[in-house]
């Protein structure tokens, strides 16, 4: 229950309460302004952070006004229950432009280059642009998200090869109403993610997904109502590919624009994935969601089989009532 306490704290903060009070300083350590024309606490989204209480009983909210912030930013395991809050998406961006030659740490340099990383648990990201701006360059992660019962709301996450990094073993986490766009693998990881009414966008060729779920673990990635699209002249597009053999992915009631080949899903080289992965849909639409010439070693779930893709079974139960009671306020 506390945790879901701390939600609806942050919902208050995010009302339009607190629309009508940018203009003020807090008064507690529980509310700061950002704005780079130096009408609230700080200029930088970093410093605001870094001036957080760590492990905080109540959530802390950064309201962040409108502006592009070229910031490399990092909530630490320490910046728990935090919120950042933009003033809308389309006008407040995070940016940033390392990617994996640049950044130039050996064969692990994808983990570095993040726009924004989050390793604090109870984190909420809403109406932000977080942008990985160094182009179509190989390796370059916009978001990695490596913590636990994390909303992330009303965002764009915008990149090329690997703009959206979810990991963590057991690690649950929740987008909804977000816009994602990508080259090769442009969202992967090994958290459990539910993905509720985003649209997916693919800018080339390539692979939307490349889970790497840990074996053992019931779920990976799970899009639901989701609309899958992509930029002019993209035509050869996969579902997915397993960046580990455990891999798990899903489709429930999503829309599935042409630019997804009938196959569906690639085994990245890998026979053993085959057996061990999991690639399924359900009751999806759109001029790809015809199954017929799916692989045979992927899956369409029926009736029965979906009942247990709900956010309680997918989240746990007091992550899910939490988000419910986002919601319904």
């Amino acid at each position: 229950m506390r945790f879901i306490t701390k939600i609806v704290w942050s919902l208050l903060l995010t009302s339009s309460f607190l629309y009508s009070q940018i203009e003020k300083k807090p008064v507690d350590d529980f509310y700061t302004i950002v704005s780079q024309d130096g009408s609230g606490n700080y200029t930088s989204i970093q410093e605001a952070i870094n001036a957080s209480k760590s492990f905080p009983y109540k959530r802390k909210t950064i309201f962040i006004k409108n502006g592009i912030y070229h910031e490399k930013i990092k909530v630490h395991e320490w910046n728990t229950n935090l919120s950042l809050i933009g003033e809308s998406k389309e006008n407040t961006i995070i940016t940033y432009d390392d990617y994996f030659n640049k950044v130039n740490l050996g064969i692990n340099s994808t983990f570095y280059t993040y726009t924004l990383l989050v390793e604090g648990d109870q984190f909420i990201a809403q109406n932000l642009t977080i942008k990985n701006a160094s182009g179509e360059v190989g390796q370059a992660v916009a978001l990695a998200l490596n913590a636990n019962n994390i909303i992330i709301s009303n965002c764009s996450i915008v990149g090329n090869q690997d703009t959206l990094y979810v990991t963590g073993k057991n690690k649950k986490q929740y987008l909804t109403n977000c816009y994602i766009e990508g080259t090769t693998d442009f969202i992967f990881g090994a958290a459990t993610v539910l993905l509720e009414n985003c649209v997916i966008n693919s800018l080339k060729n390539s692979f939307v997904t490349a889970a790497s779920t840990p074996e053992g673990v019931d779920f990976g990635f799970v899009f639901k109502n989701c609309k899958l699209t992509a930029s002019a002249n993209v035509n050869s597009v996969f579902l997915g590919r397993p960046w580990r053999i455990f891999a798990k992915t899903v489709f429930i009631e999503c829309e599935l624009g042409n630019h997804i080949l009938p196959e569906g899903w690639n085994n990245w080289s890998k026979p053993e994935a085959e057996i061990n992965s999991y690639y399924g849909e359900y009751n999806c639409k759109g001029e790809a969601a015809k199954t017929d010439k799916r692989v045979t070693w992927s899956h369409q779930l029926n009736k029965s089989e979906v009942k247990k893709y709900n956010i309680e079974t997918i989240l746990g139960e007091e992550f899910a009532k939490a988000i419910k009671e986002l919601k319904q306020n």
